[in-house]
């Protein structure tokens, strides 16, 4: 046994190689060349590959392979040493240990892996975040999405990322898959790469969609990598420029970088994204995703784009095609890149690590990203003074300027003297708070990427379209967004415009939770524009504040897009009674809307049981001594209403506008309820 005062983790060297154990690898091979080698040794199964290390010590222990041997036996031999453990894994019980985790990918992309994996990674990693000396990962994307899914803070997180020299070593003239291939089709024809993976987060079904456009170019697609199976017959049928060539030596990856039109990269998720850093180390242009890691890992280097418009990417594939210029600009770039990602670096943080857990590292700063473009939507009705406070507070304290604002309005009125405002937009259109959203959707300019949605007396932290943005652009799956309330005059009499303001002042502590699954709040909530397309909010749900919301993002979820609420994202609802609904109006629609939704497939079963029994026994129960600002009678009576209309199969939500005004109440309070 080595007398080393560390020891690294060397399950992986039993394992099939990826972009994981490909860093793990590289990183002892830095080590190996370091004259500090003799500071750490490697601890492996039985079973193992010998790495051939020149000046580490190796040492074979134990009888079992896999996690078996990771959790029961690497303990026992590592006793008494800090342990460094570079691949997601890492014995549960140990403290004194460094555990370097690519990603959170099994939390915000679970469909990419099997269920005894996540079941295995989602147990084991929050036990590691609480209980290991310290947290590493590749990028600071990543660490932000750990933060996220994770029992530890962003800031605690160390930043070592990938390196590039690997690459450089690799020798296309020993290659032979790639040459075989490229006797058998035009040579003459450029052709796209791409890395090859069955996981559902790569999105490889992007590259087969545009197939098509691109062999209309005279361009092919060469798949490399990840095995057999990776795409089914019928998804290549009429796809004859697509070429899956299976597992390949990196001697062959060095010739298809060197000879390709450039690396497309669609991924919608990565720790960090090695396959970008290997092709602009050879000198290949790179299209990349402009999510997660990517913007981080590409600076300006790479040709960025979404990851939802597949006509996007086939036009800059054929500007490329198109342009030397373009094609050495990207590639010259992409030389300049690679040298701010070193192995060498990222192993000198770990060794400093392993004598200091807690050490401040400053090894890799990252270039500043693309900002995706936001446009904010406010739908006011008969609150002038409200909504001119709330936008103008808005419009100057965001430290990320919206694209637009736009006013939704019924008559210009209602806009106070926000018409004379700076990069306010005020649109008038049909009444209904669905309605009202539907004319800001409809106005919303060319390239937006997120829309926010904010009720007219909402006031909004100074970071909250800065943190929306962020989530979106690292977590490319979010397709609505929902911020915390501090504080909700909902709940009572309302809140003053000025102590709105200075609750959200004190509010600044905010503690990181991100919720998920989250049904937006629509008080304060935001989407992906890629994901809504033609969606609009259900104009049938004509009451404000009922459930429309929910509807909304329930149809956006059933495209597989995830919906979630977080801290960072702040403010305070005023909950403002200026505005007048009946009681009856609600009542009505506290029964009718859920079952209505039901119908659609908006809302289970169960959901619309707890909305139906919940409100009405409030309603009847409170009756007698109803709130000062509640009207519980109109509430009671219009549930009977609704039931009656139920029992004759009459399921019309827009009939709540229609019955008699009865008792009317200052209101807001239900959009509080009815969440």
């Amino acid at each position: 046994m080595s007398d080393a005062a560390t020891v690294t983790n060397g399950r992986f060297l039993a394992q099939t190689v990826t972009g994981v154990q490909r860093y793990a690898c590289n990183i002892l091979y830095a080590l190996d060349q370091s004259v500090a080698s003799g500071e750490t040794s490697i601890l492996m199964p039985r079973t193992a590959k010998d790495p051939e290390f020149l000046r580490l010590a190796v040492v074979r222990a134990g009888r079992g392979t896999g996690h078996a041997w990771e959790q029961l036996e690497l303990p026992y031999y590592a006793r008494g040493r800090r342990l460094l453990n570079l691949c997601n894994t890492a014995p549960a019980i140990l403290r004194d240990q460094i555990v370097c985790i690519h990603d959170a990918n099994i939390f915000a992309a679970p469909d990419s892996y099997s269920a005894t994996f996540r079941a295995v990674y989602q147990n084991l990693q929050p036990i590691l975040a609480r209980r290991s000396a310290r947290i590493a990962t590749v990028s600071h994307a990543a660490a932000r999405q750990i933060a996220r899914h994770l029992p530890v803070p962003f800031k605690d997180i160390a930043v070592l990322p990938n390196g590039h020299e690997h690459a450089l070593r690799w020798n296309p003239a020993l290659a032979s898959a790639a040459p075989a291939l490229f006797a058998s089709r035009n040579g003459e024809r450029p052709f796209v790469l791409a890395l090859g993976s069955r996981a559902r987060h790569k999105n490889l079904a992007l590259l087969i969609t545009i197939a098509p456009r691109l062999d209309e170019l005279g361009i092919d697609i060469i798949v490399a990598g990840g095995g057999d199976g990776i795409f089914t017959s019928e998804a290549l049928e009429d796809r004859p420029n697509v070429y899956v060539v299976g597992r390949v030596s990196d001697d062959d990856l060095a010739f298809f970088l060197d000879n390709a039109l450039c690396l497309a990269f669609p991924s919608l998720t990565e720790g960090f994204g090695l396959p970008i850093i290997e092709a602009m180390a050879r000198g290949c242009p790179v299209v990349s995703s402009n999510c997660a890691s990517m913007p981080e890992v590409c600076g300006d280097a790479a040709a960025l784009v979404t990851p939802f418009e597949p006509e996007a990417w086939v036009h800059l594939i054929q500007q490329i095609a198109q342009s030397k210029d373009r094609r050495d600009d990207l590639a010259g770039r992409g030389l300049e890149q690679v040298k701010r990602f070193s192995w060498k670096q990222t192993a000198s943080g770990y060794l400093e690590l392993l004598k200091q857990p807690g050490a401040d590292l400053a090894i890799f700063a990252p270039t500043r990203g693309q900002t995706p473009k936001l446009a904010v939507i406010f739908a006011t009705r008969g609150r002038p003074e409200i909504v001119s406070a709330t936008v103008r507070h808005f419009v100057a304290t965001q430290s990320l300027k919206p694209a637009s604002v736009i006013v939704s309005c019924v008559e210009l009125a209602d806009a106070g003297d926000l018409a004379t405002l700076c990069g306010v937009t005020v649109v008038t259109g049909p009444p209904g708070l669905a309605a009202q959203r539907n004319t800001g959707l409809a106005s919303l300019g060319p390239g937006i990427e997120i829309v926010a949605f904010f009720d007219d007396d909402f006031v909004a932290d100074a970071n909250w379209l800065a943190q929306a943005a962020q989530v979106f652009c690292d977590e490319s799956q979010v397709v609505a967004l929902t911020g915390e309330v501090v504080a909700d005059g909902i709940k009572g009499p309302g809140i003053a415009f000025d102590e709105a303001v200075r609750l959200v002042a004190e509010a600044r502590m905010q503690t990181p939770r991100w919720t998920e699954p989250f049904s937006p709040y629509g008080c304060n909530m935001a989407f992906r524009v890629s994901a809504i397309r033609e969606i609009r909010f259900d104009e049938r749900l004509v009451l404000y504040g009922w459930l429309e919301d929910r509807d909304f993002a329930a149809t956006l979820a059933k495209g597989g897009g995830r919906l979630i609420k977080w801290s960072l994202a702040y403010g305070a609802h005023m909950g403002a009674k200026d505005a007048r609904v009946s009681g009856e109006r609600l009542g009505y629609s506290q029964v009718v809307n859920p079952l209505y939704m039901m119908s659609k497939g908006t809302m289970t079963l169960a959901n619309v049981a707890d909305h139906i029994l919940r409100n009405t026994a409030s309603n009847f129960a409170r009756a007698v001594w109803s709130e000062p600002f509640i009207d519980r009678k109109g509430r009671a009576k219009g549930n009977l209403l609704a039931i009656a209309d139920i029992l004759r199969g009459r399921l019309e939500p827009e009939r709540a506008a229609a019955i008699s005004s009865g008792k009317s109440i200052r209101l807001r309070e239900q959009r509080h309820e009815a969440q």
